[in-house]
């Protein structure tokens, strides 16, 4: 028998029994061409019917009871409560503390973080590209919690790596305007490296997971695990925008039990 391959992988993190999270890959679903095979967006311009069974494929393994709620992500910084949650709104990120309520963002090189609580009873899910991670979506997400920060644990899902996103020098203005201290502005400026570009000799390559640390140090959290991927290097796992830009995306899932 011919093994089929991983449609998904569970993040390696000591979250709570009452915690479920799982991040979506690129292999076991049905999508073709440039979004072959398990793609989750039906913005992408992918087959409606295909998304549409991608999905209800990783429901079912998941063993859900309900379907995720999938936002219409804007690069902004807004996070909504999911029982309060319109049908697709524009927002970047959802916060529940129901169970067998699912946060879910989606990516393709843009950075997908995981929150919960210690206790495991409240969870969120964030969409970090640069401008939402820069302009506070991180913040937004851990206000939403009643538990305190120290309490709070996070999980970096699949992005682009620190070798493959050159940025211009903007982005890193942006970063150091947005900081939340002093010491966060030297973590943000250790998060930047020179490109040796000879046509743009102001560009850098970017960390987006160095900075998503930097925010979450900043938020009072320290305990923060994954944040070892690249979706742009690793073609057979990862969707990546900035390699092919007509392609598909992840889904990063979080709820409780």
């Amino acid at each position: 028998m011919v093994s089929q391959p991983s449609s998904f992988f569970i993040p390696d993190w000591p979250a709570p029994t009452s915690v479920g999270a799982a991040i979506s890959l690129r292999s076991g679903g049905i999508s073709k061409g440039l979004f072959s095979s398990n793609n989750m967006a039906l913005h992408v311009g992918d087959n409606t019917t295909d998304v549409r069974t991608n999905r209800d494929s990783l429901i079912s393994k998941l063993g859900l009871l309900d379907t995720p709620l999938w936002l219409n992500q804007v690069h902004g910084t807004d996070v909504i409560y999911v029982p309060d949650a319109e049908e697709i709104p524009d927002a970047d990120g959802s916060y529940t503390d129901k169970s067998q309520t699912i946060c879910a963002v989606m990516t393709a090189d843009c950075l997908p973080i995981l929150l919960c609580d210690r206790a495991g009873s409240e969870v969120a899910a964030v969409h970090a590209g640069w401008r939402g991670l820069c302009h506070g979506v991180v913040r937004q997400a851990v206000g939403k919690f009643r538990s305190p920060a120290e309490q709070i644990m996070a999980f970096l899902g699949p992005a682009i790596g620190p070798k493959a996103f050159e940025v211009g020098p903007e982005v890193l203005e942006s970063f150091l305007d947005n900081a939340q201290s002093q010491q966060h502005q030297k973590s943000i400026i250790t998060a930047f490296k020179s490109t040796d570009n000879n046509q743009f000799n102001d560009h850098f390559f970017a960390d987006l997971y160095a900075l998503a640390r930097a925010e979450l140090v900043a938020c009072g959290i320290d305990s923060i695990f994954g944040g070892d991927f690249c979706t742009f290097s690793d073609k057979e796992r990862f969707y990546s925008y900035r390699r092919e830009q007509t392609t598909g995306r992840h889904a990063s899932l979080i709820w409780l039990k």
